[in-house]
């Protein structure tokens, strides 16, 4: 069995579960189409619904479909719209199509038509803003329960699913060199950003998410997504958090350079080691909680060793100090999605974790299993609003905050897959893959 057809068998078996517990006979779900601008007919870039491409390698076929009915082969409805106004959407052959009915079409009428009464009975998972999908009379619309117990499932990744995402990180990890490259050559973000792209040929539209491209003083930025067109008198840092994606799987990888040696490539170089000795420590049974206060004791331990902030780690911590540098959370889920979903359930039965007062920015609370896969991206800044609550602080060095502000911020993410013995860094292997 190829691991493609071992993945949609773990899917419908996800699904007939899942129908099963919410008494659902069937299950719709709509891949999406684009919105226009308000009080305009410019639509934003298409993403697909990320429980479509859970079935089928599909990302670029808006107002598609699948129908599933458990005991029955899935139904896809591909959507090729008759339109002298765009390029024909083209769907190559592929082993997908051996495990599905497809049907293509070209007006939504032939779907509801096909489907007759069954339409009625199925659950509907997806957006429903636009005609004729609004009007579409089913048993339920997004129910959150039949979502919940999917969402809860989709955290265990297929072979498949890693397959995927090992060749995202590959590509992201491509695009990363370019971008270090154009940064050593004295680039602006801009030039940067589209040497990123050049390096995978990618659209823009076509990266998971908005790039953080920052010089300086942006890398304390934590969503930083300007991208200054000229390039800075002095190129002294460079974070960059940029991702890719395969078969409408993500990659989200990050990482910071410093132009020369010194106190803030030190800082580097004693992050990147941090981060990797806390990868020794993700195992199954773990809470990923603790994996995140293990990290701020690590950002606590490395604010006294730099002279930032004075006095041993615990303190550091116990005062709440590391969160004005180390604000944001660990890591999430990644896959489908970028933060993937489910890091809040407790059980597929919708009951969640809730958030944490001390850290309210972590999204991902749940045990780690096997075969999860979370990002890794502990991050160290000088970011002037965070410190405004301790101005006066004496346990603070200031004239040491004051020699790295030009600097912004460090931050190194890596996505791990979890093993039952060992795990695989899929960012770090794609690296080595490429400079080895």
């Amino acid at each position: 069995m190829s691991s493609y057809a071992a993945h949609i068998a773990t899917v419908q078996a996800r699904f007939d579960q899942a129908l099963a517990a919410t008494d659902y006979d069937a299950v719709l779900v709509y891949a999406g189409q684009p919105r226009v601008a308000f009080l305009d007919d410019n639509p934003a870039p298409y993403k697909a619904n990320p429980l479509f491409k859970y079935w089928i390698p599909v990302t670029d076929s808006p107002k598609s479909a699948i129908y599933y009915e458990p005991g029955h082969k899935p139904v896809v409805f591909l959507f090729q719209a008759r339109d002298f106004w765009h390029a024909p959407v083209s769907v190559p052959a592929a082993e997908w199509q051996e495990h599905v009915e497809l049907v293509v079409i070209d007006d939504l009428q032939k779907l509801t038509r096909y489907l007759g009464d069954k339409l009625a009975k199925a659950a509907f998972i997806g957006e429903d803003f636009a005609e004729p999908v609004a009007s579409w009379q089913v048993a339920a619309c997004n129910p959150q329960a039949l979502i919940d117990h999917l969402h809860y499932h989709r955290a265990e990744k297929t072979a498949w699913e890693v397959e995927n995402l090992r060749v995202a990180n590959l590509r992201a990890a491509t695009a990363h060199l370019a971008a270090r490259d154009a940064f050593m050559a004295g680039k602006s973000e801009l030039e940067i950003h589209a040497a990123y792209l050049a390096a995978i040929d990618a659209r823009e539209t076509e990266l998971p998410y908005n790039s953080i491209v920052g010089l300086n003083e942006h890398g304390a930025i934590l969503h930083y997504d300007v991208y200054e067109t000229t390039a800075p008198a002095a190129s002294r840092s460079f974070l960059i958090d940029a991702g890719a994606t395969y078969r409408g799987y993500c990659a989200d990888i990050t990482r910071t350079y410093a132009r020369e040696s010194g106190l803030f490539a030190d800082l580097v170089s004693a992050m990147d080691a941090a981060q990797q000795q806390l990868l020794t420590e993700i195992k199954p049974g773990v809470n990923y909680y603790d994996l995140h206060v293990s990290q701020h004791m690590k950002v606590a331990g490395l604010l006294n060793e730099f002279d930032i902030v004075r006095g041993n780690p615990e303190d550091i911590y116990a005062q709440g100090f590391t969160s004005a540098f180390f604000p944001h959370g660990l890591g999430h889920f990644i896959g489908l999605q970028v933060h993937d979903v489910g890091g809040f359930l407790q059980n597929d039965r919708g009951e969640q974790y809730p958030r944490d007062e001390r850290h309210p920015f972590l999204r991902l609370l749940r045990p780690i299993e096997p075969q999860q896969v979370f990002t890794i991206e502990p991050g160290l800044y000088i970011i002037d609003q965070l410190l405004e609550a301790h101005e006066g602080e004496q346990a603070f060095n200031w004239q040491r905050i004051d020699e790295l502000r030009p600097f912004g911020g460090v931050r190194i993410e890596d996505s791990i897959v979890v093993g039952s013995d060992s795990n695989e860094n899929l960012t770090r292997d794609a690296f080595a893959k490429l400079e080895g």
